[in-house]
């Protein structure tokens, strides 16, 4: 078996994975070799014992199967295990991966609770979580109850991998403070989390020069995470910070959350036309609702990469699933092209195109107040979307890919914008009634004369605010 050559910063990062410590992170910068290396591990340890089983997770499903299985994998096993995947056996069912000695390594997402539970009723010898500052913590508590499979040969490790996000993030304080990210007190056997930076000038001989340029003339901000792995302070200039979001927080218990006065699903479109589309950015769809408490709450992160017809369909389900208002898209980019795609699934589909006439963060700056002011919350864990958020700056975007997540959440907040800043109702107030519209009443014009046009319920809010 051919072995994959590595360079000397890999190598030294290969003898901390083997190290005595049952949990070991790799951080640093962009295209460093991370993933490579890790994936690289969890394929060795499966090949020392027998009929052992392994987990690889990511936040959502889409991504790991994109970036892991399609990418990474068949990378790894091509250099580093010559001839393994022609007599292994990838499962494109339930994803999981079967080696000749019997061993499994299984593909996961933590968003998808279905999915999730199936592989979290498993005991693994080996957890990899991928992309960490994407992945919630209390999602990585309830994997880590399954890092329990006895083998006679391996210990327990749980493996981790992320571009180094704030310094409040758990990451940095498990493996850097070596805290507990929950109670913030210090861990009692700190020798057992291990921490490696590894950045993209390490690996130098595998990536193209122009790479390198590429990350090196990117704002202050992103250079120091993407091409130096280093952990930000909470930027003066960022319009929303990672402590925020946590605070406002709303993890949806019964009882917790308000009625919803109004939903709204709003779109930022792109010219993706499915999910192998790399060079296009992704379809941004956030579903958001105003509460009776008059503040705002976002439902859904459906972004992702989807072709016309499954990008309707999402909007669509998404629509009756939330007994939604109206949905809106930016015409900027394809208004009329969404009304149509979307129309084209369901005629009676109520849209309403927006425009923008703003840059993203002159657009960004009020509903980021609105953040600040605690009347918005996230209910649930939406990370992509919040990475893109925390990189918006007053004097600009810093992430890596467009913020087409963020933007999404923008247009929705924008639409319920007006109502969301009406006073606080009484603590007894109950919605008013759903008003219809009488298509047929007749307005008066500036000078009382009879007009024929019609006088709707969004005409009258828009004229209140």
């Amino acid at each position: 078996m051919t072995e994959f050559e590595l360079t000397t910063a890999q190598d030294k990062a290969m003898d901390v994975l083997i190290s005595d410590a049952s949990h070991i992170a790799l951080g640093g910068g962009s295209r460093s070799g991370k993933t490579f290396l890790l994936v690289r591990a969890v394929i060795l340890r499966a090949l020392r014992a027998k009929e052992s089983r392994h987990a690889i997770f990511r936040y959502r499903f889409n991504a790991i199967k994109a970036t892991i299985i399609r990418d990474t994998l068949p990378k790894v096993m091509s250099l580093c295990f010559p001839g393994l995947m022609q007599n292994s056996n990838l499962d494109k069912t339930d994803w999981f991966l079967t080696l000749p000695n019997g061993s499994e390594v299984w593909f996961g997402g933590l968003d998808d609770k279905e999915r999730a539970e199936k592989i979290l009723g498993m005991e693994f010898a080996t957890i990899y979580f991928n992309e960490c500052s994407q992945i919630p913590w209390q999602s990585v508590i309830l994997a880590l109850t399954r890092l329990a499979q006895k083998t006679d040969c391996l210990n327990l490790k749980a493996y981790y991998d992320f571009n180094p996000p704030s310094k409040k993030h758990w990451t940095f304080l498990r493996f850097v403070e070596k805290r507990n990210p929950e109670t913030k007190q210090p861990e009692k056997n700190p020798f057992d989390f291990g921490f490696y930076l590894i950045n993209p000038g390490d690996n130098i001989d595998n990536l193209d020069p122009k790479y390198i340029s590429f990350l090196d003339g990117l704002p202050e901000k992103a250079r120091n995470r993407f091409l130096l792995g280093r952990f930000a302070d909470d930027s003066d200039g960022q319009l929303w910070t990672e402590e925020c979001l946590a605070t406002n927080r709303r993890l949806g218990q019964e009882g917790t959350l308000p009625q919803w006065l109004r939903v709204v699903i709003a779109v930022d479109p792109s010219g993706c036309s499915g999910d192998e589309d790399y060079r296009s950015d992704e379809i941004g769809i956030v579903v958001a609702a105003l509460g009776t408490d008059s503040h705002g709450y976002i439902l859904e992160d459906l972004s992702g990469r989807y072709s016309p017809e499954q990008w309707a369909d999402i909007v669509n389900e998404a629509y009756e699933r939330h007994q939604a208002d109206r949905v809106v898209g930016e015409k900027n980019f394809g208004g009329d092209m969404v009304r149509a795609v979307l129309q084209a699934k369901n005629p009676d589909l109520p849209y309403q195109h927006v425009i923008a006439t703003r840059g993203k963060i002159v657009r960004a700056e009020p509903i980021a107040a609105l953040d600040e002011l605690g009347k918005v919350h996230h209910v649930g864990y939406f990370p992509e979307m919040e990475d893109q958020m925390v990189a918006m700056l007053t004097g600009g975007y810093v992430g890596l890919k467009s913020p087409d997540r963020a933007d999404a959440r923008i247009w929705a907040l924008t639409e319920l914008f007006p109502s969301m800043t009406r006073k606080a109702k009484d603590a007894n107030w109950t919605p008013p009634a759903k008003i219809t519209a009488d298509r047929s009443a007749k307005r008066f014009d500036s000078g009382g004369k009879k007009t024929n046009r019609s006088a709707s319920r969004f005409d009258k809010i828009s004229r209140k605010w």
